[in-house]
C-alpha cells in the first residue's frame, strides 16, 4: 500500500478498533524495533555507522517508543503525549546536527512505516484480522509515520539555523587556512550549506565591540564574530577579471550591518588568496585605530594601498631612517624638523628654490641655506637614485606615523 508522509501534522485517527489488538501487537514490538533499526542503514547508506554512541542510542528510542505509542493509540491507551513529542523533536535536532538534508529524515520514516506494515501483514494473517481492521490500521499507522514527521520537522528547523552558522564559520575558517587538499573539503562544505562558491572575494574586519544588525547583512556573507578576530568574507564578481574595489552596494550593506562604523575592506582577490584580503583589511583596522586613516563608516583598503605599503614594516622604516637620516640625530630638534621638511619638499615637489619657500612659507635665500645644509649631513646620499628613493619612503612613512591619534599609542621613534 503506496502512502507518502506529508509535511502537516494530522488529527489522530479516532476510528474504534478492537481492542484485543493490544495483546496480539505488543509481544511483537521488541523484535520489530530490531528489525526497524537493522533496516533503516542497510537501505539509506547516510545512516550506516557502528551501531553505538549518542546518536544510535537516540534512534533505537525513537523507535521503541513510536512502537509503543502507536500501539497505545490504536488500542485507546493513555501514552505520555510530552515525552513522545520530546523525542522526535530531538531526532530532528540530529539530524540538523548531522549535516544531513529533510530528505534523509523522512525516507527513514517510510522505511519505518513499510516495515512495520509488512509486519502487521503477518500478524493480520496469523490472527485473522479482518480487512476493515486492516484498512484502519493503514490509516493510522501511516498517519502516525506522519505526525512523527513533522514533530522532526520542527526540531529539524529549530536547530537548522545554528547548525548552518557554525557550518559557515568553519568553512570560512577552511577558505582562510587554505592547507593543501582543502579545496573537496571546501566544496563539499559549500554544498552542505547551500553556498555558491564565489571566484573572487573581499575580506571586512570589525571591531571587537562591534554592534551587528545581522538583519542586514546579505545571505551570502560568511561571518565570524565570535573569532579573536571578528571577520566576514563577501563575495564578489570582477568583471573581465579585473581588479575591482567592493562594490558600492555591498558597501552600504556593511554600513547598515554595522551602524557604528569602524569596518575595513581588503582587497577583492580570487578565493585562494582571501588570507591576503584579511591581513590587509586587518592592518588598515589598525591603522583605522591608531588615527592614521579616517574613522569612515566603511574604509577600504583600495583607496589606501601606498599607506599601508609604507606603514607593513614600521621597524623596518626605523632601519632605513637610521641608514640614511640617523646622521641628522645630534641636531638641534627644531633645527632637524625644519631640515625634514625642506627635504621632503624638495624630494616631492623637484621645484626651484623660490617653488619651495612658497611650499614652506619662508624665503628663497633660507631654503637654498637648507639645502646646503642637508648636502652637508646626508652627503652623497641625495645624488644616489637608490639612497635618495630609501629616504623619500622614510619621510612619507614618518610624515603618515606622525597622524597618530594621541592617546592611541607611542609615537613613532624620532630619528
Amino acid at each position: 500500500m503506496p502512502r507518502t508522509l506529508e509535511t502537516g501534522r494530522p488529527e489522530p485517527a479516532t476510528s474504534q478498533l478492537p481492542r484485543r489488538l493490544l495483546t496480539i501487537l505488543r509481544p511483537e514490538l521488541p523484535s520489530l524495533a530490531e528489525e526497524i533499526i537493522e533496516e533503516i542503514p542497510r537501505a539509506l547508506p547516510e545512516y550506516d555507522r557502528p551501531m553505538q554512541g549518542p546518536y544510535v542510542t537516540a534512534l533505537q528510542i525513537g523507535v521503541e517508543r513510536a512502537l509503543n505509542q502507536f500501539v497505545a493509540r490504536v488500542a485507546e491507551a493513555a501514552p505520555d503525549a510530552h515525552r513522545h513529542d520530546d523525542t522526535y523533536r530531538r531526532l530532528g535536532r540530529f539530524e540538523a546536527h548531522e549535516g544531513r538534508s529533510l530528505d534523509s529524515l523522512q525516507a527513514a520514516y517510510r522505511i519505518g512505516a513499510q516495515v512495520a506494515w509488512r509486519r502487521l501483514m503477518t500478524i493480520a494473517a496469523r490472527h485473522d484480522l479482518s480487512s476493515s481492521v486492516m484498512a484502519q490500521l493503514a490509516d493510522a499507522l501511516f498517519g502516525y509515520m506522519n505526525e512523527l514527521a513533522s514533530l522532526s520537522l520542527s526540531g529539524y528547523m529549530d536547530a537548522r539555523p545554528t547548525q548552518v552558522e557554525d557550518q559557515r564559520r568553519r568553512l570560512l575558517q577552511l577558505i582562510l587556512a587554505r592547507r593543501p587538499g582543502s579545496d573537496r573539503a571546501i566544496a563539499e562544505l559549500a554544498e552542505l550549506t547551500e553556498w555558491n562558491v564565489p571566484d573572487e572575494v573581499t575580506l571586512v574586519v570589525v571591531p571587537h565591540d562591534a554592534r551587528c544588525v545581522r538583519e542586514a547583512l546579505d545571505d551570502d556573507v560568511l561571518v565570524d564574530l565570535t573569532a579573536d578576530e571578528p571577520r566576514l568574507l563577501v563575495p564578489c564578481r570582477a568583471p573581465d577579471g579585473r581588479p575591482e574595489a567592493l562594490p558600492a552596494g555591498r558597501r552600504a550593506m556593511l554600513a547598515e550591518a554595522f551602524p557604528d562604523g569602524g569596518v575595513a575592506t581588503g582587497l577583492t582577490v580570487p578565493l585562494e588568496h582571501a588570507a591576503d584580503s584579511l591581513r590587509w583589511a586587518r592592518q588598515a583596522l589598525t591603522l583605522i585605530e591608531a588615527g592614521v586613516l579616517d574613522d569612515g563608516p566603511v574604509t577600504s583598503c583600495e583607496d589606501h594601498l601606498v599607506t599601508l605599503w609604507l606603514l607593513a614594516d614600521c621597524a623596518l622604516v626605523d632601519q632605513l631612517a637610521r641608514r640614511h637620516l640617523g646622521g641628522m640625530n645630534e641636531l638641534e630638534p627644531g633645527q632637524r624638523e625644519r631640515l625634514l621638511a625642506t627635504l621632503h619638499t624638495w624630494l616631492t615637489t623637484r621645484g626651484t628654490a623660490a617653488e619651495m619657500a612658497d611650499e614652506l612659507h619662508v624665503h628663497p635665500q633660507t631654503v637654498r641655506h637648507r639645502i646646503k645644509r642637508l648636502e652637508k649631513e646626508l652627503g652623497g646620499r641625495l645624488t644616489d637614485p637608490d639612497a635618495r628613493f630609501a629616504i623619500e619612503i622614510v619621510l612619507r612613512a614618518m610624515s603618515l606615523r606622525d597622524r597618530v591619534r594621541p592617546g592611541s599609542g607611542d609615537r613613532p621613534e624620532e630619528h
